[in-house]
């Protein structure tokens, strides 16, 4: 069966709107640049698409980057910026950027600052970039060891995703783009949630799935950024996990993905919401259930607290001695709270890490957790 036609998505920002595409693998590319275009590409992904990208590839102007999380840290930036420089980019010239999550926000930060400022495309290569960060114009870049803690808002002039390219990818990248889009299904609400939970199987397998579902999920994002895209007021409500989820990315040294310690995050974030009693158990249960389907396996990864406490109270997002959360009472009553670093509130981290170790254990005895 052929992939059903999807439509664009316009989506408007503070410079002005712009399309996200659905449609064929790289789109134009396929006959390579045009005059004044640089390209900023996934090392491996050129690779994998050699052939598809060759004409791009031979291109005058094409920077490769290895996409670690080292390789977005401020101080590499300085050989990203003479490669561009060294090519004569110019201010009428575009970036175009083709990869995952390190090479939008590499892309977007050097398109805000380089010439103060250089237009740019992309097409996101993972699913985590397709159904989240590709729209609503952030760019977070690293400082040493430090997640996120510089970033502007830079939209592109389009995003062109297809599916195509999501056929490459691990089942743990699978897992941790579904994990963003669990995310904003919860955000808006009891229809949504329980539509991707009655098809997470079928996301997984079925393209048509897949691209339905990342499309709703960029429609729920596109609502908060429109409606907030300095990330003010309506749109804190995206970082529902991620608070705790950066402090277990970093305490393990990101060998949980990115979506898959949201995942995670959001679990915890839904037991504290109980423990505060703010969530009734009926919600934490349903939520959990869907949640620990797609963290399967990576709940193994041990969490050292010392590195969690310490990587949590760093998060850009705290205000003096807080720690702000993104708690909720169910999905679709999803809220900004303030706690205080306290003994509560290690307490709290320190019996959801020793129930999901229970849990973990209860179910390896029943080969319930899927291998990876």
């Amino acid at each position: 069966m052929g992939d059903l036609p999807v439509d664009d998505l316009i989506v408007q920002s503070h410079r002005g709107p712009y399309r996200v595409r659905f449609g064929q693998a790289f789109a134009s590319l396929d006959s390579g640049l045009a005059d004044g275009e640089h390209l900023i590409i996934d090392a491996k992904v050129a690779k994998l698409y050699e052939d598809s990208l060759a004409q791009a590839l031979r291109g005058p102007s094409v920077l490769y980057i290895d996409a670690t999380e080292d390789n977005k840290s401020i101080e590499r930036f300085p050989p990203y910026l003479k490669h561009l420089i060294e090519r004569g980019i110019r201010r009428n010239h575009s970036l175009v950027a083709v990869g995952g999550g390190v090479v939008q926000d590499i892309s977007a930060f050097v398109a805000a600052t380089l010439l103060r400022g250089v237009p740019w495309r992309f097409y996101p290569t993972t699913l985590l970039a397709q159904a989240d960060s590709c729209i609503g114009s952030k760019s977070s870049i690293n400082v040493g060891p430090y997640k996120n803690q510089l970033g502007t808002f830079t939209p592109p002039d389009e995003v062109v995703i297809s599916a195509d390219v999501l056929a490459t990818l691990q089942e743990s990248e699978i897992r941790s783009g579904i994990g963003e889009m669990i995310k904003v299904h919860i955000i808006s609400g009891w229809t949504d949630t329980r539509a991707i939970s009655a098809d997470y199987r079928r996301i997984i397998r079925d393209r048509n799935a897949m691209i339905h579902y990342i499309r709703r999920s960029l429609e729920i994002k596109k609502a908060k950024v429109e409606a907030d895209e300095f990330d003010r007021n309506e749109r804190l409500v995206m970082n529902f996990g991620h608070s705790f989820g950066h402090a277990i990315e970093s305490a393990t040294n990101y060998q949980v993905p990115h979506g898959i310690a949201v995942t995670i995050g959001m679990d915890m974030a839904i037991h504290v919401s109980h423990r505060l009693g703010l969530a009734k158990r009926d919600v934490c249960d349903e939520l959990h259930a869907l949640l620990a389907d797609n963290y399967a396996g990576f709940d193994r990864v041990p969490v050292p607290r010392a590195n969690f406490f310490a990587a949590i109270g760093k998060d850009k997002k705290n205000t003096d001695n807080d720690i702000s959360l993104i708690l909720l009472e169910a999905p679709g009553r999803v809220f900004k709270h303030a706690l205080p670093m306290d003994d509560h509130f290690r307490s709290m981290c320190v019996e959801y890490f020793a129930d999901l170790q229970g849990k973990k254990n209860n179910t390896q005895k029943t080969g319930q957790i899927a291998e990876l």
